[in-house]
């Protein structure tokens, strides 16, 4: 066999595979639109009358509790898993962060002496609202 019947061969062969892909999928479309078109009909105004809507959503929230219990311990290995990568991210680029910090600083240094200022004026009642009332209760919890 030479080069171009390989190809050839391969081709066909793709192009069957791709073809009983294609007739796999359509008929998997068609039986999930069976299935939902011969779902049962819901009668909202007998499932939520009176104490059947209590029961109902009852329940709803024994089924959703169970489902939570039942993965309870997968959720809180999760979160410290989570937790546990957090915290070595933070400590593997902590000295990066740092120097990015401090050539932020640097680089914005007017910038941000001139935002503190405005701010300062801006909010110049609160903050000596607070400052007083710190000092007082300074001075109460000292005496």
């Amino acid at each position: 066999m030479n080069l171009d019947e390989l190809k050839k061969i391969r081709k066909e062969n793709f192009l069957s595979h791709k073809k009983k892909k294609r007739e796999y999928y359509l008929r998997k479309k068609l039986e999930k639109r069976s299935q939902e078109s011969k779902s049962v009909a819901i009668n909202y105004e007998d499932e939520l009358s009176g104490d059947n809507f209590f029961a109902k959503i009852k329940e709803i929230a024994k089924k959703q509790k169970a489902h939570v219990d039942s993965r309870k311990e997968q959720i809180v290995a999760k979160l410290q898993e989570y937790k546990l990568k957090k915290q070595e991210y933070y400590q593997e680029n902590k000295n990066k962060r740092l120097e990015y910090d401090k050539a932020y600083r640097e680089e914005k240094k007017e910038e941000l002496k001139e935002y503190r200022k405005r701010y300062y004026e801006e909010n110049k009642e609160k903050i000596l609202k607070k400052q007083k009332e710190a000092r007082k209760t300074k001075s109460s919890n000292g005496k």
